[in-house]
């Protein structure tokens, strides 16, 4: 849960600086790098399950 916090947090400084300083170029690379990281995520959960049923 701490983490999730923290990705928030870390999410929110990024459009924060994106806002101000009218960055709008930065938001597609962090939402495109947040899904990547979210794949990685899901799916290094999901092998060992796959594994078991071969």
């Amino acid at each position: 849960m701490r983490a999730l916090r923290y990705l928030g947090r870390l999410f929110g400084e990024f459009m924060e600086f994106a806002w101000q300083n009218k960055a709008w170029w930065i938001i597609p690379i962090v939402l495109v790098l947040f899904v990547l990281m979210a794949f990685i995520i899901g799916g290094s959960s999901v092998a060992p399950f796959i594994y078991t049923l071969f």
